[in-house]
């Protein structure tokens, strides 16, 4: 008789937060479920994926958060933050005002969970840019905080944030 184990694997809680529209919906589809929809019908609430992951030898369930834009659910928010380990703080590059809202997020969420670690996502590449690669880097930078662009259309720097945010939640980076 043969017993089919279970693996239980560590939890790391990561979130995206920004703008409502700028892709947070679009990038945990793509990378939790290789899909992209030009529309998502889950923006505005809060919805919660997972995927089992490999970072630097460990194997880890990600758990992945997308939190509502924050003046639709500042309550739901802030409980859904909490225990947060990594948060990215993702904007359109085709939307200026949704890098400069980065230090809002950044502010409101501090105080929530003050031992988050944060990075920066700059969405949708493969569209007409208003915001230049060096423009987002730039203000990475002055926040100390670590930079990547992505595309959950093109499928662009999809896995590389979602590693960027497993490493970390598990305090590799």
């Amino acid at each position: 008789m043969t017993t089919k184990e279970t693996k239980i694997f560590p939890i790391a809680k990561v979130v995206l937060v920004g703008d409502h529209n700028v892709g947070k919906s679009s990038l945990i589809r793509r990378f939790c479920l290789d899909q992209f929809e030009a529309s998502s019908e889950h923006a505005g609430n809060i919805a919660v994926q997972a995927k089992i992951v490999h970072v630097d030898g460990l194997t880890v369930t990600l758990s992945v958060w997308d939190v509502a834009a924050k003046e639709r659910a500042d309550v739901l928010r802030d409980t859904f933050l909490q225990n947060a380990q990594a948060v990215a703080l993702v904007y359109d590059v085709t939307e200026p005002q949704s890098l400069e809202h980065l230090a809002n997020w950044r502010r409101d969420i501090s105080p929530l969970v003050p031992k988050v670690r944060f990075c920066v996502a700059g969405n949708k590449i493969d569209l007409k840019r208003s915001v230049s690669r060096e423009q987002g880097e730039a203000w990475a930078r002055r926040e100390g905080l670590l930079y990547i662009e992505t595309s959950a259309k093109s499928n662009s720097g999809v896995e590389n944030l979602f590693t960027i945010l497993a490493r970390r939640a598990l305090h590799l980076v």
